[in-house]
């Protein structure tokens, strides 16, 4: 119903145009030399005003970036990220120019004859060849990083299952022997909520939490699943995303390089220099407050918003402590 009102909406508009076009006779009207000299200056004053905007954004917007990459196979991202965004840049830079200036250069004149110009096999070759080539530098720079996330060959990797239902997290963290045991939503009963099949020898030593905490400069190898719908598992200071689809494992894996608290000093340094304390404070938060998310980046549902989980990233040392006080699911699930 509401779908039909916004196409009403959207007829009742298109048909006002039209009939405001024809009573004030727009569509009749015939532009003359002065006509088109003074469209030609309003591009070249758009243009301008285009170009100050864009700049403005770089710079002023600038704040509301993420930091660096937290994650070693993160910085490919960034990398990959700021090539296309360069390359985007300059183009859009060049492009945006050419077109408002030879809407000036070659505006409506009387005096003046159009020349034909039939092709140039020279350029059509520079403009196909150009961008196919930057195009497959890009394409396989981004598989290349696709399958450096990918690569679990790593056999010390830490193994984590994290299950996504509406609207929480839980993560489960393999135990001594480094291998989780079957999970499937036919044996969730009770307080085993991610359905961990318990008959299962490698699930009586795994660990399930609330909280995530990653070891500082260790591989991690995430496997995710769903309970019911369609959700996805965002980490953006790792530059990890992966869909949690019900019925099936998907699965990435990453290396954290800063802990949490060497983020939220760099974080106070970034603060200070872009002045983002002073709006934080503004709003009565605290300004170098910091914690890495597992957020959902699928609309999953009205709590979608509030899907989230804490991550904090330590010392080695601080990471063996506490994996080694929290109960293993034989110790919780008679």
């Amino acid at each position: 119903m509401l779908a039909l009102f916004y196409i009403f909406i959207g007829v009742a508009i298109g048909v006002s145009v039209w009939q405001i076009t024809r009573i004030l006779n727009f569509r009749g009207v015939i532009a003359n030399d002065e006509d088109n000299a003074k469209q030609g200056k309003n591009a070249i004053y758009f243009m301008v005003f285009l170009y100050a905007i864009m700049i403005y954004c770089l710079i002023a917007l600038n704040v509301l970036m993420l930091p660096e990459s937290a994650s070693i196979e993160g910085e490919h991202d960034d990398r990959l990220f700021n090539i296309t965004f360069w390359l985007i840049g300059i183009v859009q830079f060049i492009m945006q120019f050419l077109i408002f200036f030879f809407t000036f250069k070659y505006r409506g004149n009387k005096n003046n004859k159009a020349k034909f110009y039939a092709d140039s096999h020279k350029l059509e070759l520079i403009w196909t060849v150009t961008p196919a080539i930057v195009l497959v530098g890009l394409i396989g720079y981004g598989l290349w990083q696709w399958n450096n996330v990918m690569d679990l060959s790593d056999d010390d990797a830490i193994v984590i299952e994290v299950y996504s239902q509406q609207f929480r997290w839980d993560a489960r963290y393999a135990g001594e022997d480094n291998a989780l045991g079957r999970g499937n939503v036919n044996y969730i009963k009770g307080i085993n909520t991610m359905g961990v099949d318990m008959n299962d020898k490698n699930a009586l030593d795994d660990k399930q939490v609330t909280e995530l905490y990653l070891p500082k400069g260790k591989k991690i190898h995430f496997q995710f699943r769903s309970q019911d719908v369609l959700h996805s598992a965002y980490m953006p200071h790792f530059r990890a995303q992966m869909n949690c689809v019900p019925g099936m494992v998907t699965e990435f894996g990453f290396t954290p390089k800063y802990t949490t608290e060497e983020m939220r000093q760099q974080s106070e340094v970034i603060a200070k220099t872009k002045g983002i304390n002073k709006i934080r404070n503004a709003k009565g938060e605290d300004p170098y407050e910091f914690d890495y998310l597992l957020l959902c980046n699928k609309i999953c549902g009205a709590s979608h918003y509030s899907m989230q989980m804490k991550i904090t990233v330590v010392e080695q040392e601080e990471y063996d402590k506490w994996i080694a006080q929290q109960p293993t699911l034989a110790s919780v699930i008679k």
